[in-house]
């Protein structure tokens, strides 16, 4: 019966700070400046890389110089090679939204901090323990909704630019692309988990959760195009999903002996 009641007024707990977080976020202007970059961005890539693409005659050599650009579509979403490469299909494509999300997880949490808000809620009700998870989950939505506009950006860059939406040239299919995307938001959970942890770490001093994250994020980053290829299938989601929930687990753990071992302020 304990138990019960245990689990009633957790779950009591996690949707009324649930409910406020997402009014704070969705009452945010960053949130809609961050979703809007992610729908501007691929459009700006495509378009911009098909004028400058091509074979170009240097003045000064007469030698002629091939910039490279893309000629698919789904070049915009990822590979099927798996090993990172410097190119510029591999360096501009779905995977700058990482550290997109990375940033607006420290600007989110570290507004906490700098309003004064942690410490009022702390003081008033809410657990750390709810804190942490309630951040945790908002914030993943936010980055899924990042990934879904970044997508529909792609396909109106893509239609801009003329480029090809053949998925067979690229060695895809179109489970492999649904499984890729499906795979690449779970696995923003990870970058989720790092920068909310390093957030609790900075809290007013945004300066160093920002650029505590990007470095983590850059030491994963050529992780990603092995765990989410354009062939992605049933084993890289499965995958992709573990990973993010047991660095969620583990990492929102640390977060919670953080909040509870530190100061506030």
């Amino acid at each position: 019966m304990n138990a019960n009641v245990k689990n009633s007024d957790f779950a009591k707990r996690l949707k009324t700070m649930l409910k406020v977080d997402f009014r704070r976020m969705f009452t945010m202007p960053t949130i809609y400046i961050m979703l809007g970059v992610s729908l501007a961005l691929p459009i700006l890539i495509l378009v911009m890389t098909s004028f400058v693409g091509g074979t170009t005659v240097n003045p000064q050599t007469g030698a002629e110089e091939t910039i490279e650009t893309f000629s698919n579509v789904w070049q915009a979403i990822g590979s099927t090679g798996g090993a990172m490469s410097m190119d510029l299909t591999s360096m501009c494509n779905i995977n700058l939204l990482y550290f997109l999300v990375a940033i607006f997880v420290c600007l989110f949490v570290g507004e906490d901090f700098k309003s004064g808000y942690v410490k009022n809620l702390f003081t008033v009700r809410s657990k750390k323990l709810d804190y942490v998870l309630s951040k945790t989950i908002v914030l993943f939505v936010a980055s899924a909704g990042m990934f879904v506009l970044y997508f529909v950006g792609a396909m109106i860059g893509g239609g801009i630019a003329g480029l090809s939406f053949d998925v067979t040239a690229v060695g895809a299919s179109a489970g492999g692309i649904v499984a890729c995307m499906i795979s690449k938001v779970f696995f923003a959970l990870v970058f989720v988990s790092i920068a909310l942890t390093l957030a609790t770490v900075g809290k007013q001093r945004l300066w160093l959760s920002i650029l505590g994250s990007l470095a983590v994020g850059m030491l994963l980053f050529t992780m990603i195009p092995m765990m989410t290829p354009l062939n992605s299938g049933a084993f890289n989601v499965i995958l992709c999903v573990a990973g993010g929930t047991l660095f969620a687990t583990g990492l929102g753990a640390v977060s919670n002996v953080i909040l509870n071992k530190t100061s506030l302020v």
